[in-house]
């Protein structure tokens, strides 16, 4: 196994190496950025690649890159290389078996998305238990439908009281459930280990249990990372489980998520609603199976955006640059074996 260099440079004698390139312009970091780490630490060397036309050439005096990706191919161009800053929460993108071998560290932005994402699964829910979607599309026919939506299967609700079913309890979960109680939900946890934060969850599960909780709960929301052991976590099986007439929001990625036995489960009314802000394929295609699924409720993968976005961003890298030259032990670091 390569073992890189652990000695690090000063500020003066770092180059950081900054490329974030999406379709989604917000996913793509900003000037201001760069800017900001310049104005912090003058005397080091700073380049923002607005694409990644330079990746190659720019890559080998690095000791620090900043971006969602960064293919193997292009790791090998990375011989002075000693922290990758994923600006992306999830990381299954860098797993490939080079990095995880290379001695990087590798650091990514988990908990800044952790409040929008739990507003946007908060407010799926709510979308579900009122109907929003189907009061939307009368609204578009100028149609005063109170008795349409009154006679629809699934009948208007509430949250107070329904168990909410949290699979994956850590920092989205977490703040997913501070904004649950206040609606009066009863909220369950499950972790890989089984551990978590008991004064929000009155019921936390390990991942090992997760068939036994499935049953009770009227909604459940996916928040797990993705990992090789969280691919399709919710199987046909898992939802088989879930009593007639739940609801299953999937906000963390759309491998976690057998899409053919949720459309199955919704076209049976075995499931009485589902929502997803993510997808296997993304960007969803339109002949997509999903778009025509019965009381499905979709977002475009923006759960996690916000116009707070970059300023969390900024803050977050600052710091763990601070730590890095100083010396200490970097936050936010990525377990290489676990992936997260």
């Amino acid at each position: 196994m390569l073992v890189r260099e652990t000695k690090r440079p000063g500020p003066s004698k770092t180059k950081l190496l900054v490329c974030v390139k999406h379709q989604f312009s917000q996913w793509c970091a900003p000037p201001a950025l760069a800017d900001a780490i310049c104005e912090r630490w003058p005397q080091m060397r700073v380049v923002h690649l607005p694409d990644y036309s330079r990746i190659a050439e720019e890559l080998p005096d690095a000791h620090i890159f900043v971006g969602a990706s960064l293919r193997a191919e292009q790791f090998a161009h990375a011989t002075s290389l000693e922290w990758i800053h994923s600006t992306a929460a999830g990381v299954a993108q860098l797993m490939y078996r080079e990095l995880r071998e290379s001695g990087v560290i590798l650091t990514n932005p988990s908990g800044i998305f952790s409040v929008p994402m739990a507003e946007h699964a908060m407010g799926m829910m709510l979308a579900l238990a009122r109907n929003f979607p189907d009061a939307t599309r009368f609204q578009d026919q100028s149609k005063w439908a109170q008795q349409e939506l009154w006679d629809q299967p699934r009948r208007l609700t509430e949250l107070d009281g329904a168990v909410l079913l949290i699979v994956g309890y850590g920092s989205i979960g977490q703040e997913l459930a501070k904004r649950a109680k206040a609606f009066g939900m009863r909220v369950w946890g499950v972790t890989r280990s089984g551990q978590g934060d008991a004064m929000l969850a009155e019921r936390i599960f390990g991942a090992a249990q997760l068939h036994e909780a499935l049953p009770h709960a009227d909604y459940a929301v996916i928040a797990a990372p993705e990992t090789g052991e969280t691919r399709n976590l919710m199987g046909a099986k898992e939802i088989a489980l879930m009593k007639a007439g739940a609801r299953l929001i999937n906000v963390a990625r759309g491998s976690l998520l057998d899409e053919a036995a949720l459309i199955a489960a919704l076209e049976s009314g075995q499931l009485a609603g589902a929502a997803l802000d993510v997808a296997s394929t993304e960007p969803l295609q339109a002949n997509s199976a999903l778009w025509r699924a019965p009381n499905l409720f979709i977002t475009p993968h923006t759960s996690g955006v916000s116009d707070r976005l970059w300023p969390r961003q900024t803050e977050l890298l600052l710091r763990l640059l601070e730590e890095w030259f100083a010396g200490k032990q970097l936050s936010n670091r990525v377990d290489l074996k676990r992936g997260y």
